[in-house]
Parts: C-alpha cells; structure tokens; sequence
C-alpha cells in the first residue's frame, strides 16, 4: 500500500473515533498551507521574491519529467511517491503582512489546536468511564470481543465541519445528604411549627368580642352680646392640643387603674381558661395588667382631623361594651377637668386684682370713718360752707350796724345812750366775725391744728384715696367679669361620632392573619439560616 493510501486510512480512522481531533488537525493544516503574502525579502531577487511558498513545507519535490525513463523490472530502485500537487494558491491581497503579524496568527493557531487537543482529551476520559463499568460486569474468563481492522475507505474522507463540538449528555441529578438535611430542616423549623400554631388557633384559642368607640376634644367659640345681636353665630373647633393630652391619657396607668376598680378588667380578661395565650393571668401588677390593656385595647388617633377611634377586646360582647363605655365616661371626666383647669387659669389673675381693689377701698373708706369720728363732723366741705355763710351774714349786720351807728350820730347829742348802744353792737359784730375768720383759719395768729383748713385738707385727701380706690374696684370688677364670660365662651367637651358599639359576632383573634404571619415569619428565618449554612459551607 502506499503512503498517500495509508495516509488516508489513518485519517478515515482518526475521523470515527475522534471527529474533533480531525477538524483540530485539518485546521492546523489549513492554517499552515496559507500562501505567504509579505515575507518577501527586499535584499533577494525580485524573481524569487514572486514565488509562492508554504509556511512550513520542506523542500519542493521535482516530479518526474515525463523523458525520464521508467524502472527496469526487477529493479531495486524504488520509484518516488507521487506528490500532489499544490492547491492553487491564492494572489496575494492587500498590504504586506510582518513577521510580528505572522508569528502572532501562528501563536494564536497552536493555542486553538491545544485548546481542541484537550477537549478531545476530556471526551476521551468520559466515554472510558461510561465504558468501564461494562467491562466489570462481564464474566470472568470471557474473551474481549476481536475488533474489526480498519478498512480503508474507497473514497478520500472529507474533513469535519469546522464549529463547536457537540456535547456530552447531562447526567440525571441525584439526591445528596445535604438535600435531605435542608428538607428536614425546612419540616422541623417551618411547617412543624405552622402547624402547631394552626391547631392552637382552631381547637384552643377563645373567641374575642370587640366594641368600637370614636369621639374627639370640641371647643365651643361663643360669641360676644353684640356679635351676636349682629346675628354671628358661635362657631366650634378641633382643639390638637387637648386631643394630644387625651391620647396620652388613654395610654396612661391611672385610666387603666381607674377603669379596673370600676369594672374589674382582671375578671373581665381573664374568663378563657382554656386559652392560655389570649387569657390574662389572675395575680399580677398593674404593670401586667397596662401591658394586657396595650394588647387588648387599640387607639387610633388622626392627628390632621383631631379623631380618636378605639377598638376594646374581650371574651363576651358586653363585657367588650362595659370597657368602651367605661373608657369614655373616664375621657370625658378628664376632658371635664381640663376645661376646669382653663377657666381657672383664665379668671385667677383677674380675681387677684379684684381681691386687692376690694382690700384698698375697705382701708379707704375706714379711714374717713376715723376722720369723721375724731372731728365731729360728716363732710367738712360743708362745715365749711356754713362757716363762710355765716361770715357773710356777719359781714351784712355789721354793715347795717356801722350805717344806724352813723345815723344816730348825725342826729342825737354825743351822750345820747342809743349812740352808745349802736356803738357796742357794732363792736359785738366785729368781735364775733373775727372769731369765726379765725375758727376758719383766715386770721393771721390762726392756731393750726384747730382751723377748718387742715381739716378739709385732710379730709380732702381721705376722700381722694376713697375715690381712687372706688375707681380701682370697678376696673377690677369689670376685668374678672370680662374673664369669666371669656372662660364660659371657650369652653370644650367630648364629642362621640361614634357611640360605643355591641359585637353580635365574633371576629377575633384573626387566625388566617395570625397563620399568615408566623409561616412568613418561620420561613424567613429558616431562608437566612439556610443561605448562611451554604455559605460557610462554600467558604471552607
């Protein structure tokens, strides 16, 4: 045979067992019977530098010219193999290539062929392990089978296809022990536990009543006799602040305290023996029983519309009814007080002032008391006024006096007794108007203690204290009513929209909800266990 046909059949061969190392092999060959395109040398001759040649090829074989003679018949020459002839080689395209270029494109050609080269390796490998547990369940003693030789093909065998190699089938899953391990811990944390959660909730747990209750803190606007004689109506508001104070007061110990000496909320939450998770157990402190009332009792304030709705549970619809009402009678006692508190506030100062005005017109007033008692007299403005007529009666007598006494010494002898007479009664008229002007203070050697001008004067001061005084009350009196009709007008209440409710069903404790719940819960957590298992696992 010769070598072209043994050639030929070894690549038949190669092409059955191993298609990839084939198609490895012809890419190779490919890559290297490419027509050099620019290794041509300046320096060599242009007629050489024309020539094509292959990259890797040895040296040309001449063929045999066809003068040459054929060998003689028992010859011991052996005629040369007929070399092929080259393909045709395509013309040179584009620039010229450099041996850097032509270096790297052959790197890159025996990456890929040692790249293929161990994938054909690893195949090889599988189809010996698929193989070998065949071979060990064959009978001892058995004769391999004989394998048929190669027959060389008739015809020359095409190269494979260039593309991807096919790959092997996927081996079917199995289960491992670490799959077990996270299904029995997704049975043991997960469903073992929902499931005993669902059979407390449906054979166990006692069902709950609730009562509903809405109000909210009013705040009365009442407008003042002449606003509403013009015909403006009083107008209500929302007070936030005092709604703030009740929420908190709702929340509080002593509503809780306050409501359990009326009601008695530990009999009241604790008649469900039977449920030893919703029931409230007998014996505990007030601070057992706030934290219950937290869990039983649901405030729900809107701050923007100043509402307050709470929902009171209990284990029979009119013990749920006694806890709401009892809750809202408490809210609007406190309200109640706060209001108290406020018009007090609002009236204290005013009543001060008042308690003052009243203090300084007793003293005034007593003052001139003493006054009138110590001089004998009630007004002496008007004692003095009488004095001052007096006087001027005086003044008029003495003026009649002086006029008869000049008469009588006009016509009567100097020893007449009636000149005498008219003479004396003149100088009782002057005697008697001097003593008055000095009673009154007008006389120049006037004692001061005595005279009606000290008096007055004092007098006159007692009575402006007394009048100032007077005035300081009325202000007074007038500022503390004014400050009562202010605190009537603002005063505020509790206002129910909703009216304290009676269950006819019930529909708590929301199990669907509660079971919903702790699986998602108990699910999560065994989701973040498990992620954190396999991942130290996959650290070490």
């Amino acid at each position: 045979m010769s070598d072209s046909a043994k050639t030929e059949s070894d690549r038949s061969a190669r092409l059955s067992e191993d298609p990839e190392t084939v198609s490895s092999e012809t890419d190779a060959s490919k890559e290297a019977t490419r027509p050099d395109r620019g290794t041509t040398d300046r320096g060599t001759d242009r007629g050489t530098a024309d020539k094509p040649r292959r990259i890797g090829a040895g040296p040309a074989t001449r063929k045999p010219a066809p003068s040459d003679p054929a060998p003689a018949v028992g010859s011991t020459t052996t005629p040369a193999p007929e070399t092929p002839a080259p393909a045709a080689v395509r013309p040179p395209q584009g620039p010229p290539r450099s041996p850097e270029m032509m270096a790297a494109r052959a790197a890159k050609a025996e990456k890929h062929a040692k790249k293929k080269a161990a994938k054909a390796a690893a195949k090889a490998e599988t189809k010996a392990a698929r193989a070998a547990p065949a071979t060990d369940t064959a009978q001892p003693g058995a004769q391999p089978a004989p394998q048929p030789s190669p027959q060389p093909d008739p015809q020359p065998a095409q190269p494979a296809a260039a593309g991807p190699a096919p790959r092997p089938p996927v081996a079917a899953a199995r289960a491992r022990r670490r799959h077990w391990v996270v299904l029995l811990s997704f049975l043991v944390f997960v469903a073992l536990p929902a499931g005993v959660v669902a059979a407390y909730l449906w054979t166990r747990a006692v069902d709950q009543y609730a009562s509903s209750v809405g109000f909210s803190v009013r705040k009365e606007e009442v407008g003042s006799a002449v606003e509403i004689l013009g015909g403006i109506t009083a107008l209500s508001g929302s007070s936030s602040s005092d709604t703030d104070i009740l929420y908190e007061f709702l929340q509080s110990q002593r509503l809780v305290a306050d409501i359990n000496n009326e009601i008695d909320l530990w009999k009241i939450w604790s008649k469900a023996p039977d449920d030893p998770w919703f029931r409230l157990d007998q014996g505990g402190s007030i601070e057992d029983l706030v934290a219950y009332w937290e869990r039983m009792v649901t405030i729900t304030y809107d701050s923007g519309a100043g509402l307050i709705d709470v929902r009171a549970l209990a284990f029979d619809p009119d013990d749920a009814l006694a806890i709401s009402q009892a809750l809202f009678d408490r809210s609007s006692e406190m309200i109640n007080d706060l209001s108290a508190i406020a018009r007090e506030d609002a009236i204290r100062y005013a009543r001060e002032e008042l308690e003052t005005a009243v203090e300084r017109l007793k003293l005034a007033r007593e003052a001139i008391t003493r006054f009138r008692n110590a001089n004998q007299m009630v007004d002496p403005s008007q004692d003095t006024q009488v004095q001052a007529g007096l006087l001027g009666t005086l003044q008029a007598q003495l003026a009649e006096a002086l006029i008869d006494l000049d008469i009588l010494r006009d016509t009567t002898r100097e020893n007449d007794p009636r000149l005498t007479q008219a003479q004396r009664r003149v100088e009782v008229i002057e005697d008697r108007i001097a003593a008055e002007r000095q009673k009154m203070g007008l006389g120049g050697d006037a004692q001061v203690d005595g005279v009606f001008a000290n008096l007055v004067s004092e007098y006159e001061r007692l009575v402006v204290d007394r009048e100032f005084a007077e005035r300081t009350y009325i202000s007074a009196l007038a500022a503390f009513d004014a400050s009562q009709a202010e605190a009537r007008r603002k005063s505020r209440y509790l206002a129910a929209h909703v009216l304290p409710t009676k269950a006819e069903t019930s529909r708590f404790p929301e199990r669907g909800v509660l079971l919903a719940l702790t699986t998602l819960f108990l699910f999560l957590a065994w989701g973040i266990a498990t992620l954190l298992g396999y991942a130290l696992r996959d650290r070490k």
